[in-house]
């Protein structure tokens, strides 16, 4: 697979904007079953090796689980203060549980797990996210085993389809789309902001 052409502007605004902790942090759109829209931060963990599908991390209890469930597209909105870029990347969720089927993923799933701090880890043990709030105690568990995942651990990939990318200097600013055609190809068209 060849890396899509967005690929290298987020490369180098990501690279631009490293000292800023928060640049990782991006907002992701999805859809209820009732149709409502649901957006969330959610922490960018790296693409997937060889492809141009980005990671985070999940609980399978939470309610953007749910929404993958019901709805597999999403939008992800990421602004780089810096810099001073905006990309929205559209595209399939892939919503990787411990019993998915691609042995592959399963193996990128564990070494998103091993990767995860003891901290990110622990609260994969904690109560059930959403539900009503639990006792002290059970916010202090056992810390996981860091080989294995538990089993409401889950990778979450957005494979764009795609990507529009705005950078806010310059007058007039700039802004290109990033389309992938039927047969599998990016194409790249500038546009007006």
């Amino acid at each position: 697979m060849t890396l899509a052409a967005w690929r290298s502007p987020l490369s180098r605004a990501l690279h631009r904007n490293r000292s800023l902790v928060y640049a990782r942090y991006l907002q992701l759109a999805t859809v209820r079953a009732d149709g409502r829209p649901a957006n969330r931060t959610i922490v960018f963990r790296g693409f997937l090796a060889d492809t141009n599908q980005l990671k985070f991390v999940t609980d399978f209890r939470s309610q953007k689980a749910d929404q993958i469930n019901y709805q597999s597209w999403g939008e992800a909105c990421w602004y780089f203060p810096k810099t001073r870029e905006q990309f929205r990347l559209a595209g399939q969720l892939i919503l990787v549980r411990e019993n998915y089927a691609d042995p592959a993923l399963q193996q990128a799933r564990q070494s998103a797990w091993h990767e995860l701090s003891d901290a990110a880890r622990l609260q994969f043990a904690w109560p059930h996210p959403g539900q009503n709030r639990a006792n002290l105690e059970a916010f202090q568990p056992q810390p996981p085993n860091p080989i294995e995942p538990l089993s409401n651990f889950c990778l979450l990939l957005l494979d764009p389809v795609e990507v529009d990318h705005l950078e806010l200097r310059g007058e007039p600013q700039n802004r290109w789309l990033y389309r992938l055609d039927s047969a599998g190809v990016w194409l790249t068209r500038e546009i007006n902001p």
